[in-house]
């Protein structure tokens, strides 16, 4: 099956669980069309088409709850219950029950295509080893949340650029055009659950942001409390695309909070999935982490540890089958992920290519 005719199938079977936003779906496959980096965000659904051919080996690892859909671009920063800034993986949309190489594997791809493309200055080779070793290490020690106050000083600067510095970000917000339609009576109920007090007045406006949830409806609801601004958003959750291309039928289980309840992790008290909503604050300090934003001076290597060790924190969630995990992560040969990343990268530039000739 081409790539288009992927998307087309694919798109078809989400709208039977989702109302679908003809614009954003436009506009994704405009920037899938864009940059190869951008279209591999947008494709999960054609990766698990790819992944059993292209990856076969990998593909009969032990399962864990799995992220899925990582990458790169899918870590950020939150606030935990204490209130301590937090740094981890930032969206688990398409979590599902799979081989834990498919993480890693995606993780590694999204290096690869984001050193082409000048987003990172490190080595292929020593970009997959250095994920892999953080991996295994989290793995090994157990794992442990990115808490950034007295220890990862370097993640905390990262994390807290100028770009992420709060005068633009509310003015980016106060540039959401207000909605003039009314919104569905369960994101609204979802959405004022979350905000800091009972008959708060708020505009709600439609937010376009991310590419794999590109298309779906996502509400943002801003007011004015206490002498500042806040904002909540709320964002239509859907099956894994998993399911679709396992061809499975029956009830299909979102898995979102199962695995922020498993996770090794200081969770955010401010994500909730209500009903086929998952609603979160946003703000300056609580958002994903674009490369882009990032200072031009930081240590890469020290960065990409960091993703694979958060990566085996959600692992360690499925606490089942982390010893064998751990055992099969030790009969890997050498360079094996850095040989299957090389894979999926030929992959996925293939299926751009078509995408783009169309």
């Amino acid at each position: 099956m081409k790539i288009h005719k992927a998307t087309k199938k694919y798109e078809a079977w989400l709208g039977e669980h989702t109302p679908l936003l003809k614009a954003d779906i436009e506009l994704k496959h405009q920037r899938m069309t864009e940059d190869l980096f951008a279209f591999l965000r947008a494709t999960f659904y054609r990766w698990m088409q790819l992944w059993r051919d292209e990856c076969p080996e990998e593909a009969r690892a032990p399962k864990v709850l799995a992220v899925g859909d990582l990458h790169v671009e899918n870590f950020g920063t939150w606030r935990d219950i204490e209130g301590r800034l937090i740094w981890g993986i930032n969206d688990l949309d398409e979590a599902y029950r799979l081989p834990y190489t498919i993480d890693l594997v995606r993780l590694a791809t999204s290096a690869h295509l984001a050193i082409a493309a000048a987003h990172l200055k490190v080595e292929l080779e020593e970009a997959c080893q250095v994920i892999l070793e953080g991996y295994a290490k989290g793995m090994e020690e157990r794992g442990r949340p990115f808490v950034l106050a007295e220890e990862h000083s370097w993640l905390r600067d990262l994390a807290l650029g100028e770009l992420r510095d709060p005068v633009g970000f509310w003015q980016k917000m106060d540039s959401l055009a207000t909605l003039r339609t009314p919104i569905p009576a369960s994101a609204r109920e979802a959405l004022e659950h979350l905000l800091p007090e009972r008959g708060l007045k708020y505009r709600v406006a439609h937010r376009i942001a991310g590419l794999g949830s590109l298309g779906r409806e996502r509400y943002v609801a801003l007011a004015d409390w206490r002498g500042g601004q806040v904002a909540r958003e709320a964002k239509a959750l859907v099956p894994s695309a998993c399911f679709w291309a396992a061809g499975e039928e029956g009830p299909k289980e979102i898995l979102y909070q199962s695995a922020l309840s498993c996770a090794v992790r200081c969770g955010d008290p401010f994500v909730q999935l209500r009903g086929h909503w998952i609603v979160r604050r946003l703000a300056p300090d609580c958002s994903r982490i674009e490369l882009a934003s990032l200072p031009k001076e930081r240590e890469e290597t020290k960065l990409l540890d960091a993703m694979g060790r958060e990566t085996a924190n959600l692992h360690l969630g499925s606490r089942e089958i982390v010893a064998e995990v751990r055992r099969d992560l030790r009969k890997r040969p050498t360079g094996w992920l850095h040989a299957a990343a090389r894979r999926m990268v030929k992959a996925t530039t293939g299926d751009w290519q078509d995408w783009k000739q169309a």
